[in-house]
């Protein structure tokens, strides 16, 4: 006998479609009172997904997750998630966020599971099944099941990285924030935080902040880059290369000839292999003299954004 899909009568209501969560920002500011001026006028629109904030250390990434997160004032500007006012309705948002600074403590004396389950009942989790179901499936996602019963401050720091991932997502965050998340982890810790970053990001908002490009490229579908406070692109990752392909071209010279070329290409990165210093440059026209073309990347974009920010030698 064949089988039939039900037949949705007249008088019935479609079934209600889950709004799509949307962080708008728009023209942030703020200075320190020792005059450094952290975020300059940054415009944002972040839709559910993995978005990737790039720029090297000092750029103003921290200041803008610290800002979003409610963790201190902006001098001007907006934000809102959905109806949610971040400047005026903090609490609000707090219940719907989920942050990993990119340094935090831990209480050495109490182990990885009562901590968790602690933390879940300030945010509000009341069952003790429901609960203990939240933090076992945490611990097992992040690789920390079998230490749970250990003290805290017996923890590695790859560990302890691991533990502050379970904790921003206790409770079921609509937007997470994570602050220089891969610091300390191995490769196979990288590779199982990829993949729980990548699920959770399916129906939520998740802020990556990096200095490292392929943590972007590996994750994100959205991301931007920031330098000295100001945004200088955004956009979609792949599209962003391929903007780029056909305009990379690449050649080893001797280190003593950085300069010369400095002056006379638009130098994307420099790297030193074996005494000899390997440099790619943008060019719109194949520049000849010994360059050869070669695939543009992420990390193309990124130092052709800050190049004109950022010495190509601190690079």
């Amino acid at each position: 006998m064949g089988c039939s899909k039900p037949v949705q009568g007249r008088d019935e209501k479609p079934l209600p479609k889950f709004k799509k969560m949307r962080l708008v920002i728009n023209s942030l500011s703020k200075t320190y009172p020792n005059g450094v001026q952290a975020i300059k006028q940054v415009s944002l629109t972040l839709n559910e997904g993995m978005f990737g904030l790039l720029g090297p250390n000092g750029a103003g990434k921290s200041s803008l997750m610290r800002t979003i997160a409610t963790l201190q004032e902006a001098d001007e500007g907006t934000a809102y998630l959905d109806e949610i006012n971040i400047m005026k309705e903090k609490t609000a948002l707090r219940q719907v966020l989920g942050y990993l600074p990119q340094e935090f403590g831990v209480y050495p004396k109490i182990s990885a599971e009562r901590m968790l389950d602690h933390i879940a009942q300030l945010k509000g989790v009341a069952s003790g099944p429901e609960r203990r179901e939240m933090v076992g499936y945490l611990l097992n996602k992040t690789n920390l099941h079998r230490d749970r019963k250990k003290f805290l401050g017996t923890f590695s720091g790859g560990m302890k990285q691991r533990f502050g991932i379970a904790q921003a997502l206790i409770g079921k965050p609509r937007l997470i924030i994570v602050d220089e998340p891969t610091a300390g982890l191995d490769p196979a810790e990288r590779n199982r935080f990829y993949n729980l970053l990548s699920e959770i990001g399916e129906n939520n908002i998740v802020i990556l902040s990096t200095h490292i490009v392929e943590d972007v490229s590996t994750l994100c579908t959205q991301f931007a880059v920031i330098c000295n406070g100001e945004l200088l692109h955004a956009g979609d990752p792949d599209k962003s290369v391929m903007e780029y392909e056909g305009r990379v071209f690449a050649k080893s010279i001797a280190k003593q000839d950085v300069e010369k070329y400095k002056s006379e290409y638009s130098l994307l990165s420099t790297q030193l292999k074996s005494g000899r210093l390997f440099i790619r440059v943008l060019s719109d026209a194949p520049p000849g003299n010994g360059f050869e073309p070669a695939s543009a990347t992420l990390e193309d974009v990124y130092f052709s954004a800050i190049s004109s920010r950022v010495d190509i030698n601190t690079i």
